[in-house]
């Protein structure tokens, strides 16, 4: 076997483990916080949201430093420190005292991680040009995987054997992951002294100098901001439809879950879409449904209606964050796409965090309702943005050749 394939097939399987990793603590992190010794619902919203946009803090921060430690140490050594780091962060999680202890190893994670990024960065320079799309593809489907199993097994996990004990079982899978990687992952590394690296700096600049570039960009913050509201409360959203079950953190999970595999069978349905009829009409619909979707949460019903609602969010969802990578890279100079789409990712990385933040005091101040109020008006004044500024990337494309 090739091999670039054989580092495709093993950062598969070891960046899937790390994002249940990374997940599992999804459906009972407000009940973990409420172990620690916070009792006051609203304080609990509040802290649920900073602990869990902690990691993004730091990562961040931390991204651009690891990247610039990679080009000039190599990937390879970069993907083993942040798998390590991440099993070293949930021993640290697993043995909190406290909710400040809490923060702190949370945010700890997010400085010495940072695996999905290293992974990419491994697989992009690793692959022959003619098959990175191919293997990129295949990368993004181990990060849907485990984003949409991950909650899942958190919530059977909480319910079946405690919380604490989540956190070590990730760390082992985390460590065996690492000396796998370590045995298996080959890399060859470019050491051309002529080869021209632009600084990550001129990268920021060029995103949001150029016009329709800085509509992606916005627009990557925005949606990833209003999606990552939700999230660290949702479980205190499915307690109040059953309040007295013992088995809450599991249907969070199961929940969860139902929209990131239709996200997953979703995504490649609106990629055709998007070859077929250019992105923009595409991304218009993808939002408004996703706020449409997500303003409904206010009237649901039942557990059974929430199903069918998250299950209908996560197939309008799909169609969102990979166009706007998509975006990014077609509208990019060819010396600069590697760049551009670590510019997209941190971005990302961005809204993730102020999204739960935001999410935790709008939820601690005037309660879980208003949280869809806001996120939903969010990705509905996105959709206006593209609208009103996003050009076609077909007619541009055009204009581009003639």
């Amino acid at each position: 076997m090739e091999y670039w394939k054989k580092n495709l097939y093993v950062l598969w399987g070891t960046q899937f483990v790390a994002m249940i990793g990374m997940n599992l603590v999804v459906p009972f992190l407000p009940f973990y916080i409420r172990e620690l010794g916070v009792t006051n619902p609203d304080e609990v919203a509040r802290w649920s949201g900073l602990v869990f946009a902690g990691p993004f803090l730091t990562a961040f921060i931390a991204t651009p430093f690891w990247g610039s430690m990679g080009d000039k140490h190599g990937q390879k050594l970069m993907v083993v420190r942040a798998i390590f780091g991440l099993g070293l962060s949930q021993i640290l999680v697993g043995f909190s005292q406290d909710v400040y202890q809490l923060l702190l190893f949370r945010m700890l994670q997010g400085a010495i991680s940072g695996f999905i990024a290293s992974a990419l960065a491994l697989v992009s320079t690793s692959t022959p040009k003619e098959h990175t799309g191919y293997s990129l593809g295949v990368l993004q489907s181990a990060t849907a995987g485990g984003t949409m199993l991950g909650p899942a097994i958190g919530g059977f996990l909480a319910d079946v054997i405690g919380y604490r004990e989540i956190f070590f079982i990730t760390a082992g899978l985390c460590f065996a992951g690492g000396f796998v990687i370590i045995k298996f992952v080959y890399e060859v590394r470019n050491l051309s002294e002529n080869k021209k690296i632009l600084k990550v700096s001129h990268n920021f600049r060029f995103m949001f100098t150029e016009k329709q570039l800085r509509i992606v960009a916005i627009t990557i913050i925005l949606s990833q901001l209003a999606a990552l509201m939700i999230e660290p409360i949702f479980a205190l959203f499915i307690e109040t439809f059953k309040s007295t079950t013992k088995y809450v953190s599991t249907l969070t999970g199961i929940t969860i879950a139902i929209s990131g595999i239709f996200m997953v069978i979703s995504s490649p349905w609106w990629g055709r879409r998007n070859d077929r009829l250019g992105y923009k009409q595409n991304l218009i619909i993808a939002l408004t449904g996703t706020g449409v979707a997500y303003s409904l949460h206010m009237i649901v019903p039942g557990l059974i209606t929430l199903g069918i609602l998250r299950a209908a969010l996560g197939f309008v969802r799909g169609g969102i964050l990979h166009a706007l990578y998509s975006l990014t890279s077609l509208r990019s100079p060819d010396e600069r796409k590697s760049g551009m789409i670590g510019v997209a990712l941190s971005l990302t990385v961005f809204g993730n965090m102020i999204g739960p933040l935001l999410g935790g005091m709008i939820a601690g101040n005037y309660g879980l309702t208003y949280v869809f109020v806001v996120n939903s008006a969010i990705f509905l004044a996105t959709g206006l943005l593209v609208w009103r500024y996003l050009f076609d990337i077909r007619a541009a494309e055009h204009e581009k050749i003639a």
